[in-house]
């Protein structure tokens, strides 16, 4: 069985420190006394007793931390351990005198003289005593300063922790809900396919496990680089190409420095998908989508255009379904405020979403 320490590694900083205070402290006191009797006592015997005197309390201190530990004061318990440390204080400043007395007296005036000193020194003696309750107090204070710190910050430590674990929780929660809403959209889209075209509901299928495959491969990850987000979205267009035909017409320019940015895992997919919903679904013409991205200023930029009828009223209309939505709040989540996410008619007609991110080092995982 290990013995206890009487310290914690915590509380040597500190202990230093309080030697080199007290070491300061005791050639401070020793040159005023010397001084101040114009050099009438010995300058040894001088620093020998105000060391001795200083150092002391330092050796002492170990005990009263580790007490002060034991009979630890809070709100609870106020009075019992205010109590407690009464006895403790004496012992600590009879334990310092009694010391004091023995080690810088002995020497100078013989055991059998010593008495006598204690007798003719009592007010001395009435001042250490004193003096010590003060320094008691002082390590009382620091030391319970220290905890109280170090629990303020554990704490604020696992509330951080905790907070980081919750966002965590809520982008997964918000980046699973895009798997079955457009899983269920591709299956009706299959679906309706079966009847009409066996061969474009095959190609359709195998697209969709392409990119379920895709998918799993990053289950676990909020970012990844915006070459793979295209390759996922690639997958996604596919499908909607077997769907709509030649009635669909993707134009992609991405700046090869763009492709090893980390975006979020699945960004761009919901923007593609209310695109060809509002865009191209709508209209009997042919559709075409715009797909852009350049690095600027630190930041991503990107931004995914169609040919469709636009917003509606002035700009009023967001056209925003749960895609969107989810797509804000992942933003926001991330990123804060330092983000951009606009929609907007574009100088030619249809919609244009614009999306700006911060470039960051790395790719987040999970």
């Amino acid at each position: 069985m290990t013995r206890p320490r009487i310290m914690s590694k915590r509380h040597w900083p500190i202990l230093l420190a309080v030697v080199a205070v007290c070491t300061v402290f005791a050639y401070l006191n020793a040159l005023g006394i010397y001084l101040s009797s114009n050099r009438g006592t010995p300058w040894g015997y001088t620093l020998f007793f105000e060391l001795t005197n200083w150092y002391l309390y330092i050796l002492l201190a170990p005990f009263v931390i580790r007490l002060c530990h034991r009979f630890r004061i809070d709100r609870e318990n106020l009075t019992k351990t205010i109590i407690a440390h009464v006895p403790i204080a004496l012992l600590f400043t009879i334990a310092h005198s009694v010391l004091l007395t023995v080690i810088t007296n002995v020497p100078v005036y013989g055991t059998r003289e010593l008495l006598r000193f204690v007798k003719s020194g009592y007010p001395v003696l009435i001042f250490d005593f004193l003096f010590s309750v003060v320094v008691y107090v002082m390590i009382l204070s620091l030391t319970h300063a220290m905890d109280y710190y170090k629990q303020y910050r554990e704490e604020e430590l696992t509330a951080s922790e905790l907070k980081a674990q919750l966002a965590q929780s809520q982008l997964q929660a918000l980046k699973m809900q895009l798997h079955p809403h457009f899983l269920f959209n591709t299956l009706n889209s299959i679906s309706a396919l079966q009847m009409e075209d066996t061969d474009a509901a095959q190609k359709m299928t195998a697209r969709l496990g392409d990119f379920l495959r895709l998918t799993l491969d990053n289950v676990g990850s909020q970012k990844v680089t915006l070459k793979q987000e295209m390759e996922f979205l690639s997958c996604y267009l596919d499908i909607e190409r077997v769907r709509f035909g030649r009635r669909l017409t993707v134009n992609v320019n991405i700046e090869p420095d763009a492709l090893d940015v980390s975006v979020p895992n699945l960004i761009l997919q919901p923007i593609a998908e209310n695109a060809i919903k509002h865009g191209i679904a709508s209209q009997i013409a042919p559709g075409r989508i715009d797909i852009s991205a350049r690095v600027s200023d630190h930041s991503l930029k990107i931004e995914v255009s169609d040919n469709g009828p636009g917003l509606r009223n002035n700009g009023t209309d967001p056209r925003e379904g749960m895609g969107l939505t989810n797509t804000r709040e992942r933003l926001e989540r991330l990123y804060g405020r330092d983000y951009k996410f606009e929609m907007d008619n574009g100088a030619e007609g249809g919609l244009s979403v614009k999306l700006q991110i911060p470039i960051q080092t790395g790719i987040a995982g999970c």
